[in-house]
């Protein structure tokens, strides 16, 4: 596994219902900042990810923002960054953020948080990148994904290995052993039903 310097945080645009999803996202960022390890996101100003934002910045870090010309025009970027990099669509948004990035975290968040996060992990699986992937289970918020990845097993739809793609903690202070440890893909999870 090699170090971690870039990381990138997939997280809601809203804070959610649950006061700890909040409190984990200020704890993240206040963790990278004392790591010297720089934010990659979504470029928004609300919700988690404006917290996990602001905390890296105010906290001296280094944040990097990435965000559709869309979003830009509706004026939820933040520019209070260190960079706010403007792409034409959200396919192009995540290849950048990929880019970008030596490792993922996913907070709790909503249709976007899911899908940046499948695809994150479908890239793996399909070896396009080693890089590893933690998905923060705050108040169990993850828990019917981790369920949804068991049933796609179950039903003879993915190799047991592809529980080796994520590593999934309960909370920020578990985030970092677990990037440090992520094992590399099996090439057997993309081979296996070829």
């Amino acid at each position: 596994m090699t170090d971690i310097s870039s990381l990138c945080v997939f997280c809601g645009s809203k804070v959610g219902t649950s006061p700890a999803y909040e409190a984990a996202a200020r704890r993240l960022g206040d963790m990278m900042v004392e790591r010297g390890i720089r934010l990659v996101y979504g470029g928004g100003r609300i919700g988690l990810m404006g917290i996990v934002a602001d905390t890296v910045f105010a906290g001296g870090g280094e944040v990097i923002g990435v965000i559709p010309e869309f979003l830009e025009n509706l004026e939820v970027g933040n520019t209070d960054v260190t960079e706010l990099i403007v792409t034409d669509s959200m396919h192009s948004r995540k290849h950048k953020m990929f880019e970008l990035s030596d490792g993922f975290v996913s907070l709790p968040g909503g249709l976007g948080t899911l899908d940046e996060t499948f695809e994150i992990l479908t890239w793996k699986q399909l070896q396009v990148h080693a890089k590893p992937v933690v998905v923060m289970n705050v108040d169990g918020y993850w828990a019917s994904f981790a369920q949804l990845i068991e049933d796609t097993i179950n039903g003879g739809f993915a190799h047991p290995k592809v529980r080796d793609l994520l590593s999934i903690v309960d909370g920020p202070e578990q985030v970092f052993a677990a990037l440090a440890s992520a094992p590399a893909p099996d090439r057997e999870v993309l081979t296996s039903h070829l």
